[in-house]
C-alpha cells in the first residue's frame, strides 16, 4: 500500500459520530507509508472533546486490513482544531463560538452549569472565556472563587486609534467577567433595559477577550431581553437550557426554548441538573423528545458540586475525586459536539467569481 491507496483506504472510513465520510468531512490531515511499512495516519478532530477517538483508530485498522495492509503498523495520532461561526467579528469579538447557558426560571443551577461547562471544555485544552450576564444576581466570582475589579487600560487599535478596553479577570485558564467584580457583593442593581444593553456591549465590544475557542454566557433565568440583546449583538453558536426534573422547572424550559427560536438563536439542547431521588429523573429527557430538541445529558444531585461551589473552588469539579465527572464530562461532549454537528451540516456558501 502506497501514499495514495492509503490516504483513499482512510479517506473512505465513516466517521463514527457523523456518519460522513473522513474524506468528506476534510479530518484526514496525513497518510503516509515509510520505506518499512510504517504506516502514519494524522486526523483532525473539530473538537478535542471529540468522544472515544478509538472508534476512528479501530474503523482505521479494520479498513487498511481489509485492503490488505498491515494495521499493526499503523500509527493513527489526532489534534483538533476548532470550527466555529465567528460571528462576533461586527463587534470586534475574536471568538469561535459563544454559548448562551439559560434557563426558565431561578433555582436549576444555571450558574453552577455555565461554570461547570467552562471549566470542562478548558479541560480538554480550549481557549475558553466565562461572562456572566446575570447582572441582577452575579454568582460567576463566587463560584470561581475570583475577586477583583478588571483593569480597564489604553490599547492602541488596528487604525491607530487609542481606545479604553476592559481586561478580564484571569482565573485558573478561565478569563472572567461579571457586574460582580464591580459592585459591593450586598449590593442590589436596579437597573431598566436600556442600561442592561448598555453593559452588555461594553461587557462584548470593549472587552480585551482575546482568541477564545469558546465564550460562555451565563444568562439571568427567565425570559428577559438580555437574550435579545445578544441576538443583535452577535450570532450565537447556540444556547444550552437547563432545567430540573420536576414538572414546574419543566414548564418553565419549554418557554426558554420557545423564546431563543424567537430570537433566532438555535438551542443546542436541554441539561437535566439536580438529576435524582429528591427531583426524579428523566423528566428533561422527555421534554427534550417533545420538543425536539437534543437531551444533553444528566448532572446527578450530590453534595460535591455544592460543596465546590460554595467554596468558589469549581476549577477542582473535574478531579479524579469527583463522584460524578464522567457525567460532567459526558455533557461537556455533547455540548462541543452538537456545535461541531452544526458546522458540519451548515451547507457552504458558493463562491462568487468576479471578472
Amino acid at each position: 500500500m502506497n501514499d495514495s491507496e492509503l490516504r483513499s483506504c482512510v479517506e473512505a472510513v465513516a466517521d463514527p459520530e457523523f456518519g460522513r465520510s473522513l474524506g468528506e468531512l476534510g479530518m484526514v490531515k496525513q497518510a503516509t507509508v515509510s520505506a518499512d511499512g510504517a504506516v502514519e495516519v494524522g486526523i483532525e478532530l473539530p473538537t478535542p472533546a471529540y468522544p472515544g477517538q478509538e472508534r476512528i483508530t479501530d474503523a482505521i485498522n479494520a479498513a487498511i486490513n481489509a485492503q490488505g495492509g498491515d494495521a499493526s503498523a499503523a500509527n493513527v495520532t489526532f489534534t483538533a482544531e476548532i470550527k466555529g461561526k465567528e460571528t462576533g467579528g461586527k463587534i470586534g469579538l475574536r471568538v469561535k463560538n459563544v454559548i448562551a447557558v439559560g434557563s426558565g426560571k431561578g433555582g436549576v443551577g444555571k450558574s453552577t452549569t455555565a461554570t461547570m461547562l467552562a471549566y470542562g471544555l478548558s479541560s480538554f485544552g480550549a481557549k475558553v472565556g466565562l461572562m456572566d450576564a446575570d447582572v441582577y444576581g452575579p454568582s460567576i466570582p463566587h463560584l470561581c472563587g475570583a475577586s477583583g475589579e478588571p483593569p480597564v487600560e489604553e490599547v492602541t487599535g488596528a487604525d491607530g486609534q487609542k481606545m479604553q478596553r476592559i481586561q478580564p479577570i484571569d482565573k485558573d485558564g478561565l478569563k472572567l467577567l461579571s457586574i460582580g467584580f464591580l459592585v459591593k457583593e450586598d449590593q442590589a442593581v436596579v437597573w431598566r433595559g436600556p442600561m442592561l444593553h448598555k453593559l452588555l456591549t461594553q461587557f462584548l465590544a470593549q472587552t480585551e477577550w482575546g482568541e477564545l475557542d469558546y465564550l460562555i454566557i451565563d444568562l439571568p433565568p427567565g425570559t428577559g431581553d438580555v437574550s435579545l440583546t445578544l441576538s443583535q449583538l452577535l450570532g450565537l453558536a447556540g444556547a444550552v437550557v437547563v432545567c430540573t426534573p420536576q414538572k414546574v422547572a419543566l414548564l418553565d424550559a419549554v418557554k426558554a426554548i420557545s423564546m431563543f427560536g424567537q430570537v433566532k438563536i438555535p438551542v443546542l439542547g436541554i441539561v437535566e441538573n439536580m438529576s435524582g431521588e429528591i427531583f426524579g429523573r428523566g423528566g428533561a429527557k422527555e421534554q427534550a423528545e417533545a420538543s425536539g430538541v437534543p437531551f444533553l445529558g444528566e448532572v446527578p444531585i450530590t453534595a460535591h458540586i455544592r460543596e465546590l461551589g460554595d467554596a468558589g473552588r469549581m476549577s477542582e469539579i473535574f478531579n479524579e475525586d469527583c463522584p460524578v465527572r464522567d457525567e460532567l464530562l459526558g455533557v461537556c461532549q455533547n455540548i462541543a459536539m452538537a456545535i461541531a454537528r452544526e458546522m458540519v451540516d451548515a451547507p457552504e456558501l458558493p463562491t462568487l467569481e468576479v471578472l
